[in-house]
C-alpha cells in the first residue's frame, strides 16, 4: 500500500468531521470516510483504520488521497463512476413515453413492458432493447401503463353544489333531539365459507386458511348513524327491494326516533331510495304516516364520500366483517356485538369539511354564475 499520502487536518476540519459524525442523518459511506480521515490524522496504520471502520484498505487509501489531492469536500464525496451510455436519447425516451400513454396495439387491455420495447425496436434504430431499459425510462418519468385506477368523476354543476351544501349545513347544525340527522346507506355481504379447516396461530407461527373458499350467497346490510350522537344500527336483510327500504323506514321512525317530530334522512341517489317505495310496501294511509316524519336529503351523484356512513361502513367492514363468515345468522350475531360496543364506547366520526372549507378548497369547481355573485 502506498504510504506517501499523508492526513493532517486543520482543527476546523476535524471540527467539522466530528460534528457530521455526531449529528443527523448521512450516508454510510461518507461516515465511515469521515471516520477514516480522523484516523489517518490520528496516524493510526491503514491496516488498523481498515480493520476498525469495517472498510478495504484501497478505500483507506482512495480516501487518504483524494484528501491530500483535493481538499476535505472531495474526500468526503462520491466519486463519478464510470457507466454504459443511456441506450435512449432525449428524443427517443421522449417517444417512449407517449407511446405509453397512447393506446395500446389492438387485442391488447394494456401495455407491457415486453410490448413497448418491441414497439421502440419499430419506431427506432435500436436493433433491441432490454425490459429493464425500458422499465427504468418509465419509472424516471412516474409511469406505469399496465396499472390504472377507477374513478368516480362527478359534474360539479349547481345541482351538485346545491346538495352539498344541504348536506354539510346539516352535519354543522347544533344537535336537536326533535328533529335528528341520520345518514343512511346500504351494503352488500358475501357469505363465504372455509373450504378446510383454518390452522390456529402459536407462537412463531401465523394462523393459516386455505386460498380456496365456499360462497353461500349474500345478504344485504342497512346501516343507520346518527350525526349528532354516538349511535348507529345495522339492519341484516336477504335483499334491498324497495318493501326491504321501506320496512326499515318504518323502524326508524316508530322504533328508534318514535318521539321525534321529523327525522331528517341523509342518502345516496338510489331509486329505491324515495317516498315511493314506502308507498309500494304499505297502505297509501300508512305511507303517509310515515313520510310526514321523514325529511330526505341526497348526497350528489358520484359524492357518496358526503355521506358520513360511508365512514362508518368502512369501520365496520374493518374491525368486522374482515373475515370468512358463511352463515347470515352467525353475521348478524357478530354484527350486533360490534354495534352494541360501538354504541356502548360512545364511537363518533368528527366530521371536519364545512360549507364555508367547500367554497374555499373547490371554489374554481363552482359554477361561475355563483362564484361572480
Amino acid at each position: 500500500m502506498n504510504v506517501r499520502y499523508r492526513v493532517e487536518l486543520s482543527q476546523i476540519e476535524r471540527t467539522d468531521l466530528r460534528a457530521l459524525l455526531s449529528g443527523g442523518k448521512h450516508a454510510s459511506r461518507k461516515l465511515k470516510r469521515a471516520q477514516i480521515l480522523l484516523a489517518a490524522d490520528a496516524e493510526t496504520s491503514d491496516e488498523e483504520i481498515a480493520r476498525s471502520v469495517g472498510v478495504s484498505g484501497s478505500t483507506v487509501y482512495r480516501t487518504k488521497r483524494r484528501f491530500v489531492e483535493g481538499n476535505l469536500e472531495r474526500a468526503l464525496s462520491e466519486e463519478p463512476r464510470p457507466g454504459a451510455e443511456r441506450k435512449l436519447t432525449g428524443k427517443e425516451e421522449a417517444l417512449l413515453v407517449a407511446t405509453a400513454c397512447a393506446s395500446p396495439p389492438k387485442g391488447r387491455a394494456r401495455w407491457t413492458l415486453k410490448l413497448l420495447a418491441g414497439a421502440m425496436v419499430k419506431l427506432t434504430e435500436h436493433k433491441s432493447l432490454s425490459h429493464e431499459t425500458v422499465r427504468r425510462r418509465l419509472a424516471e418519468n412516474a409511469l406505469k401503463p399496465w396499472r390504472k385506477d377507477m374513478w368516480c368523476i362527478p359534474q360539479v354543476d349547481g345541482e351538485y353544489v346545491a346538495r352539498m351544501e344541504d348536506v354539510l349545513d346539516l352535519y354543522a347544525e347544533a344537535p336537536d333531539s326533535r328533529r335528528p340527522v341520520v345518514c343512511f346507506d346500504e351494503s352488500p355481504v358475501q357469505l363465504i365459507g372455509e373450504t378446510r379447516q383454518p390452522i390456529p396461530a402459536k407462537p412463531g407461527r401465523l394462523e393459516r386458511y386455505d386460498y380456496e373458499y365456499r360462497r353461500n350467497g349474500t345478504v344485504n346490510l342497512f346501516v343507520l348513524l346518527d350525526v349528532h350522537r354516538s349511535w348507529r344500527k345495522v339492519k341484516v336483510t336477504e335483499r334491498r327491494a324497495a318493501r326491504d327500504y321501506a320496512q326499515c323506514m318504518r323502524d326508524l321512525v316508530d322504533i328508534h326516533y318514535p318521539d321525534a317530530e321529523i327525522i331528517r334522512v341523509v342518502q345516496d341517489n338510489l331509486s329505491t331510495h324515495s317516498a315511493g317505495a314506502l308507498y309500494q310496501a304499505f297502505p297509501p294511509a300508512e305511507a303517509r304516516r310515515i313520510l310526514r316524519r321523514l325529511e330526505f336529503h341526497y348526497t350528489p351523484k358520484h359524492a357518496s364520500w358526503l355521506n358520513m356512513v360511508e365512514i362508518e361502513i368502512g369501520v365496520l367492514r374493518g374491525q368486522c366483517q374482515d373475515r370468512r363468515i358463511d352463515d347470515p345468522k352467525r353475521l348478524l350475531r357478530e354484527i350486533t356485538a360490534w354495534e352494541r360496543q360501538r354504541n356502548a364506547a360512545r364511537s363518533r366520526i368528527k366530521w371536519m369539511f364545512t360549507t364555508d372549507k367547500a367554497r374555499a378548497k373547490m371554489a374554481g369547481a363552482y359554477p361561475a354564475t355563483s362564484k361572480e355573485s
